[in-house]
């Protein structure tokens, strides 16, 4: 079989390893990246982008349903799911079609099919299109990415629970969706398919929601939503499951009050994920694995194989896009000479349920844990005059405040564009800055992020533990 002969195969098109072949071959570097199923990676076609899409249609039903608060009349709202999954299709095919004409204008190929190590550098590619290709490369990236695990539930499985990718194809409203799992997904999906008319419930093995978020977090987001009507079921274990999802399951719990059993017409599985590193043929590469399937790295993201790099997810870096791209900038100033690193990177995190739940730097828990001393300052999201204008004041705003220099140690927010808030902080954090830089900012009113001038206006003597006045 003839080989194909790269300077660099890229495999997987996600969000690293694509700007990574678009920057390569527009140097003028034969480059091809093999992508099985997503164009793009999962950010624009299963992921980031489409859930967001569909959250937003569950925040206009959400907004219409209570019209009347703002003075504005509504007749009955009901949810068309299929239109919901339609109008998220039609943003997908638009983004699949950028992600074409990217490739088609820095010249990188793109190679639909399965790829699988035959020997060092040397893959064979099974093309969707039929037949196969070898193709060797004197650079590997493996930009692999990681599936949703399903939890190791007597019959769950064979239940055929959905996944993030099955419940943004839903063209039905679930009569009741049970979520398994509290963390970012099945938050997200939780309060959506509550918003759009279906009976939710959560369960969450832990004894509290967002378990790396510190406790008030916790608490505040499981208020929010309970509040919406979502039942939140902490400290639980699944035992058992029967039938299928999408008709009946029998779901078998085990609680502090005894066993319990739910029936429900859909299952969501949001509980963590799993390494694409199987069946990829790595040990013929040269490739080690860490614990728990993930590919192991330097701070450089240089696996154990000379000439073979790995991006995002399946490296162990953090679960999102904006990681994978930083990946992809550490690799390409390294390729050019540089020396850039993963480690001490301030990663932001933001939780798209209604309100928003964004994190960067330490939290209140983390720091206690590594016994750096902090002050805690923290502020109610309706001290900020922006909330009186839109009603959207549930939350509140909390900081960490080096005792001897003020530098802002960390920073959390549940509340209306959090995300955007918690960015205006981080950029304070990256350079530096004290917290009397955002105190004394003249930041525009009315807006959200006016509010970091009441936080942090309300730090005190160090030492001390602050709350802003409302």
């Amino acid at each position: 079989m003839a080989q194909d002969r790269y300077q660099n195969v890229i495999i997987g098109s996600g969000e690293g390893g694509k700007y990574l072949a678009w920057h390569l071959a527009q140097a003028g570097e034969s480059t091809v990246v093999v992508e099985r199923r997503w164009i793009g990676g999962s950010c624009p076609n299963i992921n980031c982008l489409p859930s967001k899409n569909e959250i937003w249609s569950a925040k206009v039903g959400d907004l219409a349903r209570h019209g009347k608060r703002f003075g504005v009349t509504t007749g009955p709202v009901s949810t068309d799911m299929a239109a919901v999954r339609d109008h998220k299709r039609e943003m997908v095919k638009a983004l699949v079609a950028i992600h074409l004409q990217k490739y088609a204008a820095t010249g990188a190929e793109l190679a639909m099919g399965e790829a699988r190590f035959v020997a060092p550098k040397t893959l064979e590619v099974r093309l969707i299109e039929g037949g196969v290709r070898r193709v060797t490369g004197e650079r590997i990236f493996l930009n692999l990415g990681t599936h949703a695990s399903i939890p190791a539930v007597p019959g769950l499985k064979e239940c055929g629970p959905l996944t993030h990718i099955e419940a943004l194809e839903l063209d039905l409203l679930p009569e009741h969706l049970v979520v398994i799992g509290g963390g970012y997904v099945g938050l997200e999906f939780a309060q959506a398919y509550r918003r759009f008319g279906s009976a939710v419930t959560i369960l969450q093995r832990d004894s509290r929601l967002l378990v790396n978020q510190d406790a008030d977090v916790s608490g505040e987001i499981q208020r929010i939503l309970s509040e919406e009507g979502v039942e939140v079921v902490t400290g639980t274990d699944l035992t058992r499951a029967e039938g299928r999802s999408g008709s009946v399951v029998r779901l078998t719990l085990r609680t502090s009050g005894g066993e319990r059993t739910i029936l429900a017409s859909h299952v969501l599985a949001a509980t963590g994920r799993t390494p694409n590193t199987t069946g990829v043929g790595l040990e013929l590469a040269g490739v080690e694995l860490a614990p728990g399937g993930w590919i192991r790295v330097n701070d450089r993201l240089e696996t154990t194989a000379p000439g073979v790099w790995a991006i995002g997810e399946c490296a162990g870096s953090p679960q999102f896009t904006h990681a994978s791209m930083d990946d992809f900038r550490v690799i390409r100033d390294n390729l050019a000479g540089g020396n850039r690193s993963t480690q001490g990177r301030l990663m932001p995190s933001c939780l798209f349920t209604d309100p928003q739940v964004a994190q960067v730097g330490l939290t209140e828990a983390s720091a206690q844990r590594m016994g750096i001393a902090a002050q805690v300052v923290k502020a109610p999201t309706s001290s900020i005059l922006r909330t009186q204008t839109t009603g959207e004041a549930q939350g509140f705003m909390k900081a960490m405040i080096a005792p001897d220099d003020g530098r802002i140690l960390g920073f959390t927010m549940i509340g209306a564009e959090a995300g955007e808030v918690m960015s205006v902080v981080q950029v304070a954090m990256l350079s530096g800055l004290p917290y009397t830089a955002l105190r004394d900012a003249i930041l525009a009113h009315p807006t959200m992020a006016e509010g970091l001038n009441v936080l942090f206006s309300s730090v005190k003597a160090a030492g001390t533990r602050a709350s802003a006045i409302q």
